[in-house]
């Protein structure tokens, strides 16, 4: 594939180089256009070792190959990094000053911006209209991510993480040329993992949450162009780049993290095992096995519904209509009995707990926990068809954020 790949200026142009390397390595070729205040901070000289190719800024270098038509026409993608407000306001404009503004008029296939900027310079009016505009007309533009900026404030206004910006561009080729990021805009709260309730301070009940699919959902919703926060139980896989890790170990923690995380968020996807009960007492040191002595007795305490809590919250705010509508994904872990099938079981759920959508998983010991398949079920509170999907994690996710997408811009589109 033909990548041509802008460079703005500004600091975070260094981190642009990272993504190069992902290019290259996948095997695409590479044309790296640099803006010519981007060289102050990346020479030519680097790009041009990183993708083997000649590199300019200018429409006047070999003027004979017609580089600011031709290389717009060639690309099967654009990416622009780090995408700066003067970037995005002249895309947004058509100014056509120097070879990367020129290669964006002509560009002919999938366009992807990831700004990087200031806070203050992000959330401006003029700002949030280039990007407006530039989504109007198809043209893929990521959420920056929220972290320390240049200076010591911090903020929504970071570059996403080379490998982000990979997975959202490979995301963008492989869909149509309409492609717009079903999520871009919003904010996405994510539990993952299981968590873990102590007994003493060696030993806890727990469970088999592996935490791999709220993590592969994290990605599928940072590739659909959420901001993305993931509340991190215990989990045997790292969180991704480019997403806001809160860690959490236990049911009322992980209950403190969510309330407080879903108060600006468009979408809450509970897909963390929590645990329903939790030891009344908890030892302050260990509990000794003696001989001679009766064995000890636990005794468990129901842990806080923090999904049900999470949706009375959504209704009480919903009164207010400037508040908007909050998406509220559960999950369910069932199995069957004598007295009920999975789906039962988990259509009961649904009407107890209220939430938006319920996923529905079928689990045992060598099923879903752990594994790196999965399959699913995902009913509506709406009554729609129910929807099944599998394959991989990674494949039901993605399926799970889509459908997150079509409910959103459907039936509550953005203001």
């Amino acid at each position: 594939m033909r990548i041509v790949l802008g460079v703005g200026g500004g600091i975070a142009a260094y981190k642009v180089a990272s993504l190069l390397r992902l290019f290259t390595e996948a095997g695409h070729h590479v044309t790296v256009i640099p803006t010519e205040a981007s060289t102050r901070f990346v020479g030519t000289a680097t790009w041009e070792a990183l993708s083997g190719n000649p590199v300019s800024n200018s429409v006047f270098d070999d003027v004979h190959q017609v580089n600011h038509v031709r290389l717009g026409h060639e690309a099967d993608l654009v990416v622009v990094a780090p995408a700066t407000a003067d970037l995005l306001a002249k895309a947004a404009t058509g100014q056509a000053g120097d070879l990367l503004t020129n290669t964006l008029l002509m560009a002919r296939g999938p366009v992807l911006f990831a700004p990087a900027m200031h806070t203050e310079m992000w959330q401006h009016a003029a700002t949030q209209a280039n990007v407006e505009t530039l989504r109007s007309r198809g043209t893929a533009v990521l959420e920056p991510a929220t972290g320390r900026l240049t200076g010591a404030d911090s903020g929504p206004g970071r570059l996403p993480e080379p490998e982000a910006i990979f997975d959202a561009a490979m995301a963008l080729v492989q869909g149509s040329s309409d492609f717009q990021l079903p999520l871009a805009g919003r904010t996405v709260t994510i539990t993952a993992g299981g968590t873990r309730e102590p007994l003493d301070p060696v030993r806890f009940l727990g469970n088999r949450s592996s935490g791999k699919q709220g993590v592969a959902l994290a990605v599928a919703a940072r590739n659909a162009g959420a901001t993305v926060r993931l509340l991190a139980a215990h989990m045997e896989v790292p969180p991704p780049a480019g997403v806001e890790v809160v860690p959490v170990e236990t049911a009322l923690q992980l209950r403190e993290a969510a309330l407080a995380a879903a108060t600006d968020s468009d979408v809450v996807i509970m897909s963390a095992a929590v645990a329903d009960f939790r030891p009344a007492d908890v030892s302050d040191t260990k509990i000794k096995k003696r001989d001679g002595h009766s064995d000890p007795v636990i005794t468990l305490v129901r842990n806080p519904d923090i999904l049900q809590e999470l949706v009375e919250r959504r209704n009480a705010r919903s009164a207010d209509a400037a508040a908007g509508h909050q998406l509220i994904v559960g999950f369910a872990a069932e199995t069957g009995d004598s007295e009920g099938d999975v789906l039962a079981y988990a259509e009961a759920k649904l009407r107890r707990k209220g939430c938006d959508l319920l996923v529905v998983n079928h689990v045992g010991t060598d099923k879903v926990f752990g594994q790196d398949t999965n399959s699913v079920v995902i009913l509506a509170r709406s009554g729609s068809e129910p929807q099944e999907a599998a394959g991989t994690k990674t494949e039901v996710s993605a399926a799970i954020i889509s459908r997150i997408g079509f409910e959103l811009n459907s039936v509550s589109p953005r203001a």
